[in-house]
């Protein structure tokens, strides 16, 4: 066999080469280690702002509400002063003798009143807005006049007739007949109160909502007021605290606390991010320069990659299917550096030597095969045609001698027993050596066939191993080539002989299958089985030679032969034959 012509490799890894698996190995993981140290300190530090933020605003709400109950107290308790100032300077409620009241004007800044106990206006300060807005029959918006009686020293909200916004009221008794009543914007007190406390920025609101959801002040721009905003439940039950939301792709921190005397609930909405300063946002970005470094060094990775890691595992694949016999896989290009190239040029030309020195040893052992089987022949011929014919004329004259003595023996003679035994042992050695003969030159075989030689061949290993064999043929019979008929016989032969030494097996078949395209010859058995090796040369290091010469004959004629087989689970071995 010619040795192929083989690409000749020069090429070598440059100094680089080594430089980039460093920055693979070494350079990368560091940087993804600092990357993930850093942008978790990041995270930390996020989240410790993120809770910091929280707490700061809940701290602020709840100061805001505190100072928002401080106010209404502070309103209820001037009205119920001037209540008991009223009561005591005369005897028909009037504010002409109460001038020093003008100062709670700046509180009830949408006037102080007294009504009797109809609803109807009997008095009110100085230019007091009573008059014109809320106690007008005319207007549509009036107080509920019960309501203001029945409920003294509570706020009654109402809209302004003038541009619509809260105002509360609160009255007190006078005497039976009469009601002092204060009003006030709640926006005005709101702002006035909460621009020290709770300033609104662009980047905090500022929602003060009543116990039926009505939004009573509102600073900011960034609430989008819905009655499910996080905190108004929450708040109006009493409680107060922060969630965090998702608002436009950013979070904020949404803070609230309950407003307790007036059962209002007070919310603030911000982004907390925007409290970090400036420098504290830019120094969180300056990390990001290692992601350039990442992926520069991502790149050189999946490079090395490319050209050794996976170039290595396709030429162990190949590395491994040259183990099991495929010679033509390795001729295949790798790709991958000098190196790697240079290494699968060596183990092609391994492959070659391999291919050539197995191709030799299969040419020997089919010659010794071929050697053997006419061996065989000559030496069925011989026994057939000297010693087997030399047994069948002793046996004749051993008859002929017993007819002769016949007619004289009338007395017993031990001679004619003695000629009965040597009768008997010679058509025993007669029938040992006719099986002999078709052993070694299966006569069935050159004459009537493979199937005949088959189901024969069943026969009289059932009759060997007192065991059933059974035989069957599938498919149309049609007679093969000489030499693979005799190689199928000799597999099955071989197989039939190795259950009777090895398997004890109860039954045993024997199959022969003909398609259009192949061949297929089976021996199965039910017997203890065995372990069968990764690979079919490990049958000769373990001195199983019968199953190596399975293999070879099998080989030799271009069929592909299959063995399963466990401990406790039976043989199988199938022999198949491309036609």
């Amino acid at each position: 066999m010619t040795q192929p012509d083989l690409p000749n490799y020069k090429l070598r890894l440059p100094p680089q080469g080594l430089m980039m698996q460093l920055v693979a190995i070494i350079l990368l993981p560091l940087t993804l280690i600092l990357l993930v140290v850093t942008f978790g300190s990041i995270a930390v530090h996020q989240n410790a702002m993120r809770t910091m933020v929280g707490q700061r605003d809940e701290r602020a709400v709840s100061t805001a509400a505190s100072a928002l109950g401080a106010q209404l107290d502070l309103r209820m308790r001037e009205l119920d002063g001037l209540r008991r100032m009223i009561a005591s300077s005369a005897k028909d409620p009037a504010f002409e003798n109460l001038a020093s009241i003008s100062s709670l004007e700046n509180d009830f800044d949408q006037g102080i009143g007294i009504i009797d106990a109809r609803g109807e206006l009997v008095s009110t300060l100085k230019d007091s807005p009573f008059t014109e807005s809320y106690f007008d029959p005319s207007q549509s918006v009036q107080p509920s006049v019960d309501e203001l009686v029945s409920t003294p020293g509570r706020m009654v909200l109402v809209n302004s007739p003038v541009d619509g916004s809260p105002v509360g009221l609160i009255s007190y008794p006078i005497s039976d007949l009469f009601y002092v009543i204060g009003a006030f914007n709640i926006s005005i007190m709101a702002e006035n109160t909460l621009k020290d406390v709770l300033p609104a920025s662009s980047h905090q609101s500022v929602l003060l909502v009543d116990e039926n959801k009505r939004v009573l002040y509102k600073a900011g721009e960034m609430i989008d007021f819905t009655e499910s905003h996080p905190g108004i439940a929450e708040g109006l039950q009493g409680r107060s605290g922060t969630v965090f939301v998702k608002q436009d792709g950013d979070e904020h921190v949404s803070a609230y606390s309950a407003v307790t005397p007036a059962g209002w609930v007070l919310v603030t909405e911000e982004a907390w991010e925007e409290v970090s300063t400036p420098v504290l946002r830019t120094s969180q970005l300056i990390p990001l320069l290692l992601v350039p470094a990442l992926l520069i060094m991502s790149v050189a990775l999946w490079f090395a990659a490319r050209q050794i890691i996976q170039p290595l595992r396709t030429l162990e694949a190949k590395a491994a299917k040259l183990a099991e016999g495929d010679f033509s896989a390795i001729r295949t290009s790798a790709g991958g550096i000098a190196e790697i190239r240079r290494l699968q040029y060596e183990l092609v030309k391994m492959a070659h030597k391999v291919q050539e020195a197995q191709s030799s040893l299969h040419g020997y052992i089919g010659s010794i095969t071929a050697a053997q089987e006419e061996e065989r022949r000559r030496l069925a011929r011989e026994l057939h045609d000297d010693t087997l014919q030399a047994l069948i004329a002793l046996k004749q004259r051993v008859q002929l001698a017993q007819l002769q003595l016949e007619p004289v023996q009338s007395m017993p003679d031990p001679t004619g027993s003695e000629l009965d035994e040597i009768a008997s042992l010679t058509e025993v050695t007669i029938q040992n050596l006719r099986r002999l003969t078709r052993d070694l030159r299966p006569i069935y075989l050159e004459d009537l066939g493979l199937v005949p030689s088959l189901e024969m061949l069943a026969r009289e290993a059932s009759q060997g191993m007192g065991i059933p064999v059974s035989f069957q043929r599938l498919g149309t019979e049609r007679r093969l080539d000489a030499n693979a008929e005799l190689a199928l016989y000799r597999i099955a032969q071989e197989g039939l002989n190795n259950i009777s030494r090895h398997a004890q097996a109860n039954t045993v078949s024997l199959d022969l299958e003909y398609s259009s395209i192949m061949v297929t010859l089976q021996v199965k058995d039910n017997g203890v089985g065995f372990r069968l090796p990764d690979n079919p040369s490990e049958f000769a290091v373990n001195g199983h030679f019968g199953l190596v010469g399975l293999y070879e004959r099998a080989g030799i004629m271009g069929a592909t032969l299959e063995i399963n087989t466990a401990p406790g689970k039976g043989t199988n071995l199938t022999v198949t034959l491309p036609t």
